[in-house]
């Protein structure tokens, strides 16, 4: 991963009531660019053709993302709010709260052919990412992969989940002072 990009998502991270925060990443212009940056970095070369994002903090790394490689992006909602159209909808297995998520996708969004990257702020459990991904094959397009802010997956959990790249690892965060 780029220094750039590592440097500057620890310099923003905290941790707030026992909580990860990413947040001031949103704030900083040159930071956000960076770990945009350095999130597609992996996949420049893949001919990705659409970023999905997981509510809420997926929305805007993805959107990000999606500009960043000039591609669309294509949203997963979570719970019930509004949402238009046909879609493809899967329960996540529990994460790491162990909370069940249903997560929907626009159905025309995606299509044949399509090749696809996740983007969001953590992965731990790989639940969501999972869900993501059955729905992304459901609508006949091909997983590429996820590219997240922090990695916190086994390699167990990597291993069936393909491809993921992460610009740190919940090992490389400073301790959690709570």
């Amino acid at each position: 991963m780029p220094a750039p990009a590592r440097d500057l998502t620890l310099e923003h991270f905290r941790w707030i009531g026992g909580h990860a925060d990413v947040w001031a990443i949103f704030r900083d212009a040159k930071a956000l660019a960076a770990v945009v940056a350095g999130l597609v970095d992996p996949f420049r070369d893949e001919q990705i053709t659409a970023v999905c994002g997981i509510e809420s903090r997926g929305f805007l790394l993805g959107s990000a993302a999606a500009v960043e490689l000039g591609v669309g992006f294509v949203p997963v909602r979570k719970g019930d709010g509004l949402f238009p159209g046909d879609k493809v909808v899967r329960q996540s297995s529990p994460d790491y709260r162990r909370l069940r998520h249903t997560l929907r996708l626009q159905r025309s969004s995606l299509v044949q052919g399509d090749r696809v990257l996740l983007v969001d702020d953590w992965i731990e459990t790989g639940s969501q990412a999972a869900a993501v991904r059955s729905m992304v094959e459901e609508c006949g397009s091909t997983w590429v992969g996820c590219s997240v802010i922090v990695d916190q997956l086994t390699d167990a959990l990597k291993n069936d989940l393909g491809t993921i790249r992460g610009l740190l690892t919940a090992q490389e965060l400073p301790p959690c002072e709570s």
